[in-house]
């Protein structure tokens, strides 16, 4: 069975995405920036937007019913190379006993404001 999730962001309407899909075991959730999507601001420093993307996620994962320990793959896409080093201690203390299989990659994301975007994909630990 499919089920959808949603964060309320006005981009998932627009564009035509959920937050999550859950299909059996699997949940994959969609690229998810720092926004606080009940007050649609961002966070200035990527630092702070890297923590509010890893909370929106927790909080899809566990609407969905899964857990950070199910998380088997992470992609990180991010605007600035130099980035990298200043979110993998952020990174590090939430996979860092977890390990799940990762890439990062510098790229331009759809919004200036925008400096890192995660997605991930879990599967439930039976």
């Amino acid at each position: 069975m499919r089920r959808l999730i949603s964060s309320g962001s006005p981009f998932e309407v627009k564009a035509g995405y959920s937050r999550a899909v859950v299909q059996g075991d699997w949940c994959f959730v969609s690229g998810t920036t720092g926004y606080d999507y009940t007050t649609m601001t961002m966070p200035e420093s990527v630092e702070e937007q890297t923590r509010r993307c890893l909370a929106t996620i927790g909080e899809v994962l566990e609407e969905a019913g899964f857990s950070f320990a199910d998380i088997v793959r992470c992609h990180y896409y991010v605007t600035d190379a130099a980035f990298a080093d200043r979110v993998f201690p952020i990174l590090g203390e939430t996979f860092g006993r977890i390990r799940p299989a990762a890439t990062m990659v510098v790229c331009d994301l759809i919004r200036p404001e925008m400096l890192i975007e995660i997605e991930v994909t879990a599967l439930r630990q039976n």
